[in-house]
């Protein structure tokens, strides 16, 4: 197995490309702009997306399913959303293909199959499930809605990474219809500490919570609510988002609904969604140059064991010693997978895990088997040591617990080391050249500034955080007052 990856230091990109590949997480396809997610990375995702399912029916939401595709007039019925996102749709014109008579065994597009009205492939749900939720809502019993789905999505992007950005990616997204504002504000509220619990808890990535910058706000909403991270480049990512939609949509599909008061009040919204982006985030958090590195809370298979022999009577007593292991790892509830494939070496094995990020590696022989002992390797910190095998499920309980809170602790540490207090646009400057990270800087609160800040170095206003303390002083650019400071940061 090809591992020697390009170094993060040498090439941070060409490193995380080659790093998606090679750890078989993911692939581009035929279809430009798209990936194929293969089976390892399906693995990581469903396992992030069965964490989130849960904490989303335990904050009572339910599952529900809406058309890919929205009719071009409920498209546009809310302006700022169908302008936000207008160069990024894929449009169903036509409905049938026919055989092409200029050249045999072509197909062609069927001008007389054009559709009577266009249809925008998804890039976010908003128009059809609010047009649905019209049929819904007659009075303040049907309230609140609080329905998710699980869903593909279509932005048609020019410059695709694999995770970070494709045409095509998955996510889930919320959508929320309640009686008052207030409710509608605690909702998406509520939702972004639900992301914010799970990466730090189960990705082990430390985020920061805060409000988007008017200019920076997701297309029809009053308010969003955004969670960002820190990659080790330097840059910032925003790992999900939560919108405080007001009343735009109820709007602009006119869905009222009879007060308990006898009156007839405009419904408000909220809407939220994390995506496959997180993958990208998990990668760029934690891993190195051997390859990924994996919180246990997320690995697919959090301890792998490999069988060391060299015959058949070895390989025989290596395996009768496994199988009360497995037994009693499993038994602990521990993902375990024992590799005994007799087509590769040991070392071979050994690059291949290391390169997939497992936690835990095991690794037993026929001196091992004398002895009663593993060797057990951490892929953190690239440690080993040897353990009785009575004491195994005890020390791989401890030790997987161990990696997950080092890990967090690892990229808070980073992101410590990566925030600064800037007073000068000339400081400024210099930290975003030198080190990166996010840069805490004083804002004047106009979109004037922000444009003139993000075209002189490409940094932008990440959020302003909602733990930020109230500081009076001056806007690093144009010097007028400022009442907070405002993180920013080049970004994904």
């Amino acid at each position: 197995m090809g591992k020697h990856l390009t170094t993060r230091a040498e090439d941070y990109s060409k490193w995380y490309n080659e790093l998606v590949v090679k750890a078989d997480l993911a692939e581009t396809s035929a279809v430009r702009g798209c990936m194929v997610i293969k089976p390892y990375g399906y693995a990581i995702w469903e396992r992030m997306q069965a964490i989130l399912d849960k904490k989303f029916k335990e904050t009572g939401h339910s599952n529900a399913y809406f058309p890919l595709f929205v009719p071009k007039s409920l498209f546009e019925a809310e302006e700022q959303n169908a302008e936000g996102f207008a160069k990024e749709c894929a449009v169903v014109t036509h409905y049938r293909l026919e055989n092409d008579p200029d050249r045999a065994g072509k197909l062609r597009v069927d001008p007389k199959a054009k559709l009577e009205e266009e249809l925008i492939v998804r890039p976010t749900s908003e128009a059809i499930i609010w047009n649905t939720y019209k049929n819904w809502i007659q009075s303040y019993r049907d309230l609140p809605i609080l329905i998710n789905q699980w869903a593909n999505v279509v932005r048609w992007e020019m410059r695709t990474r694999l995770f970070l950005r494709t045409a095509e990616f998955l996510w889930q997204e919320g959508h929320t219809a309640h009686a008052t504002e207030a409710e509608a504000v605690a909702e998406a509220q509520q939702m972004n500490q639900v992301y914010a619990d799970f990466l730090e808890q189960y990705m082990a990535i430390p985020v920061i919570q805060g409000v988007k910058s008017a200019a920076e706000r997701f297309a029809g909403a009053v308010d969003t609510y955004c969670i960002e991270a820190l990659m080790q480049d330097g840059k910032a990512l925003q790992a999900g988002t939560s919108h405080f939609l007001g009343q735009n949509f109820a709007k602009a599909f006119d869905v009222k609904f009879a007060t308990k008061e006898g009156g007839l009040e405009h419904v408000w919204a909220s809407s939220w969604g994390v995506s496959t982006r997180l993958m990208g985030a998990l990668i760029m958090t934690h891993s190195d140059d051997n390859g990924l590195v994996l919180p246990p809370e997320l690995a697919p298979h959090q301890v792998v064991i490999v069988p060391i022999y060299r015959s058949d009577e070895e390989h025989q007593a290596v395996e009768a010693a496994v199988a009360p292991i497995v037994e009693a790892l499993r038994n602990a509830d521990i993902r375990v997978h024992f590799d005994n494939r007799d087509t590769h070496k040991p070392g071979f094995k050994f690059n291949e895990y290391e390169l997939k990020g497992v936690p835990l590696r095991i690794g037993i022989g026929p001196r091992d088997v004398a002895n009663g002992t593993v060797e057990l390797a951490r892929r953190d910190t690239l440690t080993k040591q040897s353990v009785a095998q009575t004491d195994l499920v005890k020390e791989v309980t401890e030790t997987l617990e161990e990696i997950q809170k080092q890990l967090f602790l690892r990229a808070e540490k980073f992101r410590a080391e990566h925030t600064t207090d800037v007073d000068s646009f000339d400081a400024f400057k210099a930290v975003l050249e030198s080190k990166g990270g996010f840069v805490a800087a004083h804002w004047d609160g106009t979109e004037a500034t922000e444009l003139a800040i993000k075209e002189q170095t490409k940094a932008t206003i990440r959020c302003i955080p909602l733990e930020g303390k109230p500081e009076k002083g001056s806007c690093v650019y144009s010097g007028k007052p400022s009442a907070q400071r405002v993180l920013f940061a080049k970004a994904y």
